[in-house]
């Protein structure tokens, strides 16, 4: 049973939500939006960004979650925030929801309601109960750091009073991980939460550790860069120097990308193929790899990320070992292959070499 069920807007939201709770000890899987049938039996289950939301509420519910979490990405997207939680507080039958944005270890803090990077204010509207407001009808309060700081008897007497003055949300400050520790006591009785990695992490303190059912990745290796940001094209120009690279610009050499890939294949060093302007190609590439006989694959850029995910439709995906913070390999249910997803900026510059090496 999934005494915890989150329901993520995006891959990116789900693997930062999941990557946090799996750190802590938690066996978490994650879940495709297009499910049918039970969900994965682990003590934390995440719904990536499904076509309906209650549906995913729904089946948590069934598959025995305890709470309800709206796993939200790091930029806090008020729309879609706003219009799940709004119809995820009238199915679940509760009156109220903390919302918990900061994220400590990750740079994100939340002070007086506005949501700071490092030491500047984000871009565009800091103010979160602001920035909310555009997404919801519904009151929006504040849980300010004088009450976080007092710890979970302070914060579970806010939230109450709170609901009692007809907020049906609030924004948590938090600076440290002491703070999302003390949130994750006091919501111990909330039907429904909204946040991200930060709010992850303290609700693991709260969840059981259990030896995971995982593998430990090994076999073939490879890495398909399809993204331009600069570090991971920079991640992408140290693994060249030591791994057998190739160059994909269009679709027509994406069979000679695969032809060139396959006697290379080994558990030595991964092969690279470097398509950062060819997301698109990343589903077929993958699709490709694995019939090669690639069981270990690191997947760089949001958009290519979901085009693996689409393209080899994984009935539910297992985090385990972490190479690099926030980078678990995720184990694909029912087949001998594990996915390093990094949908972002994570990573060590050596990444996709280490990677490898640390399961050899």
């Amino acid at each position: 049973m999934a005494r915890l069920g989150a329901i993520a807007e995006s891959l990116a939201a789900a693997l930062e939500f999941g990557a946090a709770l799996s750190a802590e000890g938690i066996d978490t899987a994650l879940v495709p939006g297009t499910f049918e049938g039970a969900l994965p039996r682990a003590e934390a289950v995440v719904v990536i960004a499904p076509p309906d939301g209650l549906a995913a509420c729904d089946a948590l519910l069934a598959a025995g979650a305890e709470r309800i979490v709206q796993a939200i990405a790091a930029d806090f997207e008020p729309m879609a925030t706003g219009r799940l939680a709004d119809a995820l507080l009238r199915r679940l039958r509760t009156s109220f929801a903390p919302i918990v944005p900061a994220d400590p270890a990750r740079g994100r803090t939340v002070y007086l309601g506005h949501l700071f990077l490092g030491t500047a204010p984000a871009s565009g509207e800091a103010n979160l109960p602001r920035r909310l407001a555009a997404g919801t009808e519904e009151p929006v309060g504040l849980i300010p750091f004088r009450v976080v700081e007092a710890g979970a008897g302070a914060i579970r007497t806010e939230m109450s009073r709170l609901a009692e003055w007809g907020r049906r949300y609030a924004v948590v400050d938090g600076l440290t991980q002491t703070h999302l520790q003390a949130l994750g006591e006091a919501a111990g009785t909330q039907g429904l939460l909204i946040g991200g990695a930060g709010l992850a992490s303290g609700l693991a303190q709260h969840l059981s550790r259990a030896e995971r059912p995982t593998e430990a990745p090994h076999g073939p290796g490879a890495v398909l860069v399809c993204s331009g940001a600069r570090e991971t094209l920079s991640q992408a120009g140290l693994a060249r120097l030591y791994a057998p690279t190739h160059d994909l610009r269009d679709a027509e050499g994406l069979a000679a990308a695969l032809d060139w890939a396959a006697p290379l294949l080994s558990e030595e060093a991964p092969v690279v193929i470097a398509a950062p302007k060819r997301a698109d190609l990343a589903g077929e590439l993958a699709k490709g790899l694995v019939a090669r006989g690639v069981t270990r694959l690191l997947v760089a850029g949001e958009e290519a990320c979901e085009d693996v995910v689409a393209a080899l439709a994984p009935r539910s995906l297992r985090l385990g070992a972490e190479p690099g913070a926030g980078l678990p390999w995720c184990a694909v249910e029912g087949a001998p292959l594990h996915l390093l997803l990094k949908p972002g900026a994570a990573g060590a510059r050596d990444i996709m070499l280490s990677a490898f090496a640390a399961q050899a």
